[in-house]
C-alpha cells in the first residue's frame, strides 16, 4: 500500500468530478481524480450542449469537457485512469482501492454519475451505436427521414420523441402500459404531433439488423397475443438511469434505486466522504447542477479537513 496520503480523492471524471477537482486543486489540496473510462462522463456523447450558460449557440459536449480538463490542469490536478473497487473508513484516513492497489485519502468525493438503464434484450448490445441509442439529443440527427422508435413512458421518453420528430420520418413510442407517466402537457404535445404514434401495451422482445445497422424490432404483448415486427432504423431507450454506486452498497447509505443519500451539503453517511452529481439522490440531473454539486462537495471537503486540523 502506498504510504502517500492525498487530501482528496475524487472518484469520477464527469462535470461534477472535474469541478470538484478544480476547486480542491485551486485550494492547494493534494488531489487525485480517478476515472474508469474517458474524462468527461456522459457529456462526451452529447453532440451539442445548449443549456450550459456562457456558450450562446451551444457547444459540443467533448469540447466543453476538454475546457473543463484544461482548466483543472492549470491548478495541477492529478488524474489517473482506473477502477475504484472499494472504500474503507479508517477514521481520519479512508482507504480507496484502485485496481487492487489501496491508496490513502483524508477525504473522498464520489462523482461516478449514472448510466442509461438497458433493456437487456437480444441484439441490444451488438447494435448499440448502430441504431440502438440511449440519447436522442446526441444521436437523433443521424436518423433523418427514416422511421425510429423510443421505449419508455416518462417525461424523458416524451421529450425525446418530440425532439426526434425534427429528423425522423416517423416516431413510434413503445410503452408497456396503457397510459404514459409523462406530464399532461407533454402528452398533449405528443397527441398533436402527426409524426408520432404510440404503441400501447407492448414490450421490445429483441432487435435485429445487419452489417448496415438496425432494421427491425420484435414487439411482444403482455396478453400473450402474437408478436409483431416493427421496421425501424433507430431505437432510443429511455427507461431511466442506474447510478454507478453499486460498489458502495455496503459502505454508504443508498436509496432503493441505488442513489447515494446526502444532505444539502453533499455529505454522505460516512464522515469525510461526499457525493456530487448524478450519483446522489436529487431532483434534477443536468451539467449545471453537477457543476454546482461539485463546487459544494469540494468546499465541504475543504471545511472537513480544516476541522480535522483544528
Amino acid at each position: 500500500m502506498s504510504q502517500e496520503c492525498y487530501d482528496v480523492v475524487i472518484i469520477g471524471g464527469g462535470p461534477a468530478g472535474l469541478t470538484a477537482g478544480l476547486y480542491t486543486s485551486r485550494a492547494k489540496l493534494h488531489t487525485l481524480l480517478v476515472e474508469r473510462m474517458i474524462m468527461g462522463g456522459q457529456v462526451m456523447t452529447t453532440t451539442k450542449v445548449e443549456n450550459y450558460p456562457g456558450f450562446p449557440g451551444g457547444i459540443d459536449g467533448p469540447d466543453l469537457m476538454l475546457r473543463f480538463q484544461e482548466h483543472c490542469q492549470e491548478f495541477g490536478l492529478e488524474v489517473r485512469t482506473g477502477e475504484v473497487e472499494n472504500l474503507v473508513d479508517q477514521g481520519a484516513v479512508k482507504l480507496v482501492t484502485i485496481d487492487g492497489e489501496p491508496l490513502r485519502a483524508r477525504s473522498v468525493i464520489i462523482t461516478t454519475g449514472a448510466e442509461p438503464r438497458k433493456l437487456g434484450i437480444p441484439g441490444e448490445q451488438e447494435l448499440t451505436g448502430r441504431g440502438v441509442s440511449y440519447c436522442a439529443t446526441c444521436d437523433g440527427a443521424f436518423f433523418r427521414n427514416v422511421p425510429v422508435a423510443i421505449v419508455g413512458g416518462g417525461d424523458t421518453a416524451a421529450e425525446e420523441a418530440l425532439f426526434l420528430t425534427r429528423f425522423a420520418s416517423k416516431v413510434s413510442i413503445i410503452h408497456r402500459r396503457r397510459e404514459l407517466r409523462a406530464t399532461k402537457v407533454l402528452q398533449e404535445r405528443l397527441a398533436a404531433n402527426p409524426k408520432i404514434e404510440i404503441l400501447w401495451e407492448r414490450n421490445v422482445q429483441k432487435v435485429e439488423g445487419d452489417a448496415s445497422g438496425l432494421k427491425q424490432a420484435l414487439l411482444s404483448h403482455p396478453d400473450g397475443s402474437a408478436a409483431e415486427t416493427l421496421a425501424i432504423e433507430g431505437l432510443f431507450i429511455a427507461v431511466g438511469v442506474t447510478p454507478k454506486a453499486h460498489f458502495l452498497a455496503d459502505v454508504l447509505q443508498l436509496d432503493a434505486d441505488g442513489y447515494i443519500l446526502t444532505d444539502a451539503d453533499c455529505r454522505t453517511s460516512m464522515p469525510g466522504v461526499f457525493a456530487a452529481g448524478d450519483v446522489r439522490k436529487k431532483m434534477l440531473k443536468q451539467i449545471a447542477t453537477a457543476v454546482g454539486d461539485g463546487a459544494v462537495a469540494a468546499i465541504m471537503a475543504e471545511k472537513y479537513l480544516d476541522d480535522l486540523e483544528a
